[in-house]
């Protein structure tokens, strides 16, 4: 996670700028952010859109500081603040603003990988089931039924395992 500029604590506002044809990114944390934001320093002399859109980032963000989890009570404004959730519910009840800010920062919103060579027996074994079972339905919707027979037997030997 990046840290802000000025405190190093997580940033939650990343900034791109312009500065003589090269790019120079900023990083800032909440309180930062707005104190960079109202500076006279940092307002060019005429309004560039970008400034703009984190302007109205940020109102549009303040608006929703409001929202907490119903399980932990962590505020939307928390998280931002500390970098962390309080709870696994946290994804669904911030969900909303989550789903824009992952795809801005990673381009996607869900992973896809392989399952580490460390992880427990029991993992592996269920990540295989679901695979079987995934590939099980698309021989079926391919009418491929020789396929499904023996993925169907494979799903099998791996529940009586």
């Amino acid at each position: 996670m990046k840290k802000c500029n000025v405190c190093s604590k997580p940033a939650v506002y990343h900034i791109t700028e312009i500065h003589g044809g090269s790019p120079q990114e900023i990083h800032f944390c909440e309180g930062h952010f707005h104190e960079y934001m109202n500076s006279p320093a940092a307002q060019p002399t005429g309004s560039s859109p970008a400034k703009d859109a984190m302007a109205e980032f940020g109102d549009e963000v303040s608006e929703s500081d409001d929202l907490t989890c119903p399980n932990c009570g962590i505020t939307f404004r928390e998280f931002r603040e500390q970098g962390r959730f309080g709870c696994p519910y946290d994804y669904e009840a911030f969900a909303d603003r989550l789903v824009p800010l992952l795809e801005n920062i990673h381009g996607e919103t869900q992973h896809v990988g392989k399952v580490p060579a460390r992880a427990p027996l029991e993992s592996r074994r269920q990540y295989e089931l679901i695979r079987l079972r995934r590939d099980l339905a698309v021989a079926i919707d391919g009418e491929d039924y020789e396929t499904a027979a023996k993925i169907r037997d494979d799903i099998r030997r791996f529940d009586g395992a």
